[in-house]
């Protein structure tokens, strides 16, 4: 083979190379533009994982869609619904060894994905210790970040990993109508993941809190709420919470078909407060008042001012509070008979009203003195 054939070959040898090479990269390339992209959560293993924690039971035939529609909401929402459980340390009187013994149990439901659970006050009062069990049967062990028992509501947070916790989805309560349709999920007499339906019976209800302070505006049901179910979450039928499940009336302590859950408006102010200060953090006028029965002995009407706090709202704005003269004669001072024209006819009615205002806000606060009526506008403070 001569020098001019030898070099024809190797120039088409090259090219059929180039042209292979050309064409494999051309066809990556359309590969890559054409097919759907992977996102990590749609990776396979992920995918798995997701739908092993929200495997949905078959529904057999022959169920009506209301029933359908049930099955549905408590799947979706018993995730969000937690079991807890209380105990106390006692030291025991002769080996000196601490013990920890049971106390009680109820149930609350996840409110973030930061840990925190809210329950009912009653279900944590004079706890030493708590637990907390998720759907997924995982316990943890509790904090407790904020309590309010003139709410009966308290807070309690847990190191869970953030893909373990279902934040229930809040709904709102200032539109519910007598007759319709609720759902309780709880834990009563320590059955976990029970559901029980209803209708929202009345509405405006008012019920005593553990520290005697009322709770206006609960929600009367008709849904099954037994011990154990306090905290619990009620909701509506598109599994919104509308309320907490916190007492039943009964004489015998068991479902008679009366049940009272706190709103869930209140649950959405008192929460954040309780998750950053521990406490409700309502303005305050700086004054302290008498009970009621005191002010309906001496027959008076509104809030009697028995003390006014130094440098107070109050204060600043001369409200007189009740004292002894030189004679030892009590000479009362103002009472406080409205805020803004709403009415105060008790102690109670005073630290209700001032819950729908901030510190910072100013008030017209209605007071009477030695029998005439005045008015005078005060700015209120942060509760110390």
């Amino acid at each position: 083979m001569n020098s001019s054939s030898i070099f024809r070959f190797l120039l088409w040898a090259a090219l059929l190379v180039g042209g292979f090479f050309i064409g494999t990269a051309w066809n990556n390339a359309f590969n890559r533009q054409t097919a759907p992209q992977m996102s990590a959560d749609e990776n396979p293993r992920n995918t798995a994982a997701a739908d092993e924690s929200t495997a949905r039971s078959p529904i057999p035939p022959g169920l009506n869609e209301g029933e359908k529609a049930t099955i549905r909401l408590f799947e979706n929402s018993a995730p969000s619904v937690a079991f807890i459980t209380t105990s106390q340390l006692r030291q025991d009187y002769w080996t000196r060894n601490v013990m920890e013994i049971p106390q009680g149990s109820g149930s609350g439901f996840v409110w973030d994905k930061n840990g925190h659970v809210i329950t009912n006050y009653h279900v944590i009062q004079g706890a030493d210790k708590a637990q907390v069990t998720l759907a997924d049967r995982t316990t943890w062990d509790a904090e407790l970040v904020g309590a309010a028992p003139e709410k009966d509501l308290a807070v309690l947070k847990i190191t869970a990993p953030k893909s373990t916790l279902r934040p229930i989805p809040v709904g709102v309560s200032e539109n519910l109508l007598v007759g319709q349709t609720v759902l309780a999920i709880g834990n009563p007499f320590g059955l976990d993941q029970t559901l029980t339906t209803g209708i929202i019976s009345a509405l405006g209800r008012e019920i005593k809190s553990v520290s005697g302070t009322p709770i206006r505006d609960v929600i009367q049901t008709d849904a099954a709420i037994n011990p154990g179910n306090s905290g619990g979450p009620l909701l509506n039928s598109s599994g919104e919470l509308i309320g907490v499940n916190t007492a039943i009336y009964s004489p015998s302590g068991a479902s008679a078909g009366i049940g009272f859950s706190i709103p869930v408006d209140v649950v959405k102010w008192v929460v954040p407060d309780l998750i950053q200060f521990g406490k409700i953090n309502r303005p305050t006028l700086g004054v302290e008042v008498a009970t009621a029965q005191v002010t309906q002995r001496l027959g008076l009407e509104g809030a009697l001012i028995t003390h006014v706090i130094e440098g107070g709202a109050a204060a600043r704005e001369g409200l007189q509070p009740t004292y002894r003269d030189r004679n030892g004669r009590i000479r009362l001072g103002d009472s406080i008979v409205a805020i803004n024209g709403e009415k105060v006819s008790s102690s109670n009615d005073l630290m209700l009203i001032l819950e729908k205002y901030k510190a910072g806000d100013s008030v017209k606060v209605s007071i009477v003195r030695e029998d005439k009526k005045m008015e005078v506008t005060l700015r209120l403070d942060a509760a110390r």
